[in-house]
């Protein structure tokens, strides 16, 4: 394809990518299925690979991430991000509109019946704030609120966020902010914390601080995977098109911005207090955590008279909805195992109604927070959802406690296979260390190994995997390759055909490649995009057994935490023997030849900073080069950068800066050359 057909190409893809996003996000209205989406993004991708000269900063391709953010650069806000005043009651929202009278000096008769003031009433939404900054149509840069003065620069995470246009369309200003949240949606935030379950990990505690956490993360594909959402509620800057917040709130959907439905023009204090009321009891019918309702006072100029106080705006205030709890009887108290060991303790509770959902059971952490709450089966105990997806207990109605509730001790053996409990310092949770003997990790650990990320064993699920260890034919992971089919014929519900579905499953995961292994032996804290550069970087699972802390602490996306947990993991006479196994079974533990034949060890030890574009590669295809070539990318400058590879157009700044500190500048020939 010639450069100007591809160029046309490109910008028609982008074009079509963009309004299918504006009709899903903004609209709620797909014309396409995912699928066809997703065929129009792998072309954009593809083509633009072979035309990197053409790759734009606000592609739609830059949605599925890739950029690493080593340190997140401090950016002022051109306006103060400011808290809202919170009110907790009625009484409150009255004040609040009798002040805004009064500094408007408007005498009103009657509050509850005047068109004087008019009000914008919004959900207020359980997440991060965020503003965006648009120059022409394009987002130049996305800063998290901070401490009001200077929040951080996290525009490559934000780009991966769909709900966000990166370009705009129709008659927008040249320059202006938009502000909003990022939060995740319910079902978004359940299943990362079942992925991290499944890993060992210990789940969030809400979609608020998983949504702040995430927009921190480095690497911008693990954002991206996260499918985090936004709301965008206020415009900021010259030349808007309407004087009144509601109007401009509407079109700024016709440039290609997701603002909330919900949100509605009240023309009095009484209307203001009905959608409290109203949204009070239906927020949780949403598939977004919310925490109360926003308030601002429509009219541009009045905000302006009204201005600010040295904290808040004087025209805007929120009304904080009152955490739902309820008080019910505590029955018991069990301890689950997970597939690390971890022990969790659930209160069993007298089945009560909150927040819309029967709640019968509630977490209650670990020992220390029974003990600091005083917590005694047959208590009268508080639970509270509020920001939380799974119930709470926040404390205990000492006013119904009797006598003969006595002080709960956590159990000092597992409850499965009645192994002695430790706890490791600086850590909340108690262990089961008997790994390969107790039958609930045991079976947690093989789900865990056939799973559709791991080993994708689908035709062995959770109930034949009970069967098969109930029955002692498989104690451990590496067993599945010993099974043979008069064994499965012995079991429940198991015919020739589904056995021989089974045997054929096992045999076809020996192709699974090393990344995939890695993950699926099921090393604590070692998730899925870790094994993967992990693999890409030792090649060789003996390579990476051999590796001291200091060694595996050089690797990508490996902290101290990691490195101990793979370096015990491997110390561990019952895993050596499972990894041998494996081997034996003929499963790949080293890096396909496919894979071998791009990597190299000429850039051990060297860091990379890329900027600019380039013409035979993308920036990615090059970080990807980097790393199986042993190199590391970062991405700023300072004083330990080996080199920056430039493109065309590299950055004024960190041009100066390189030239400053001494730090070698390279082409993309250099390059090529360096890996030659």
């Amino acid at each position: 394809m010639e450069k100007e057909q591809a160029l046309q190409k490109i910008i028609n893809l982008s074009n079509q990518l963009n309004q299918h996003n504006y009709n899903y996000y903004a609209l709620d209205k797909p014309t396409i299925s995912d699928f066809e989406f997703d065929k129009l993004l792998e072309e954009l991708i593809t083509l633009e690979n072979q035309f990197p000269e053409f790759i734009s900063p606000n592609s739609p391709s830059q949605r599925v991430g890739g950029t690493i953010t080593k340190e997140f650069k401090s950016v002022k806000h051109n306006y103060p991000m400011l808290s809202l005043g919170n009110s907790y009651s009625v009484e409150d929202m009255i004040d609040f509109d009798r002040k805004v009278f009064e500094g408007l000096q408007i005498q009103a008769n009657d509050l509850f019946n005047t068109n004087q003031v008019q009000y914008v009433c919004e959900l207020k939404f359980d997440g991060l704030s965020i503003g965006l900054t648009y120059i022409n149509g394009e987002l130049q840069q996305a800063v998290t609120r901070g401490d009001g003065v200077q929040g951080d620069d996290v525009t490559n995470n934000v780009k991966t966020i769909k709900s966000i246009p990166l370009k705009l369309q129709g008659n927008y200003p040249n320059v202006f902010e938009i502000r909003g949240e990022i939060f995740l949606s319910k079902h978004v935030f359940e299943s990362i914390n079942k992925e991290r379950e499944q890993i060992g990990e210990v789940p969030l505690a809400n979609p608020r601080n998983a949504a702040s956490g995430t927009m921190k993360m480095q690497d911008s594909k693990v954002v991206a995977a996260r499918k985090l959402d936004c709301f965008l509620y206020y415009l900021l800057g010259d030349g808007m098109p309407s004087q009144n917040h509601f109007e401009n709130l509407k079109i700024a959907t016709s440039w290609g911005f997701k603002t909330s439905q919900h949100s509605k023009l009240c023309h009095n204090i009484n209307e203001v207090l009905d959608f409290i009321s109203y949204w009070d009891v239906h927020r949780h019918d949403l598939p977004f955590e919310i925490d109360g309702i926003v308030i601002k006072v429509n009219d541009y100029q009045q905000q302006k008279q009204l201005g600010f106080t040295a904290k808040s705006p004087r025209w805007a205030i929120a009304y904080k909805f009152k955490a739902e709890q309820v008080s019910t009887q505590l029955l018991s108290i069990s301890y689950q195992v997970g597939r690390t060991g971890a022990i969790t303790p659930v209160a069993n509770l007298q089945p009560v109604q909150l927040a819309g959902t029967l709640v019968k059971r509630a977490s209650l952490h670990n020992a220390d927070i029974i003990e600091k709450l005083d917590i005694r089966i047959n208590d009268f105990v508080f639970v509270e959802k509020g920001g939380e997806i799974i119930p709470k207990i926040i404390g205990v109605d000492f006013t119904k406690r009797k006598r003969e509730n006595i002080k709960t001790n956590y159990i000092t053996n597992c409850p499965e296979c009645n192994t002695e409990l430790v706890r490791k310092n600086g850590e909340a949770n108690h262990y089961c260390p008997n790994e390969n003997g107790c039958a609930t990790q045991i079976k947690g650990k093989i789900e865990h190994f056939v799973s559709r990320k791991a080993m994708n064993i689908d035709s062995l699920g959770g109930e034949t995997i009970s069967q098969l260890v109930d029955a002692k034919l498989i104690k451990n992971i590496a067993n599945i390759y010993d099974l043979k089919k008069e064994q499965l014929l012995s079991l429940d519900r198991m015919a020739q055909k589904s056995v021989q579905n089974l045997i054929d499953g096992i045999e076809q995961s020996k192709q699974v490649n090393f990344e995939r292994v890695l993950y699926a032996i099921g090393i604590r804290h070692v998730g899925e995009t870790t094994a993967k550069k992990i693999a890409k970087n030792v090649k060789t699972i003996d390579a990476l057994i051999a590796l001291n802390k200091e060694q595996l602490l050089e690797i990508d996306e490996v902290g101290e935490t990691i490195a101990l947990s793979i370096i015990a993991f491997f110390n561990t006479p019952q895993n050596q023997q499972i990894i041998q196994q494996l081997k034996t079974a003929g499963l790949q533990f080293s890096l396909s030849p496919e894979a071998l034949a791009k990597t190299g060890t000429k850039l051990n030890g060297l860091t990379f900073v890329i900027s600019g574009v380039f013409n035979n590669y993308s920036r990615d295809q090059l970080k990807e080069l980097i790393e199986l070539n042993g190199g590391k990318n970062v991405g700023s400058i300072s004083a330990k950068t080996s080199y920056v590879l430039a493109g065309d157009n590299m950055g004024p700044e960190k041009l100066k800066k390189a030239q400053s500190l001494g730090v070698k500048i390279i082409s993309e020939t250099d390059f090529e050359t360096l890996i030659a």
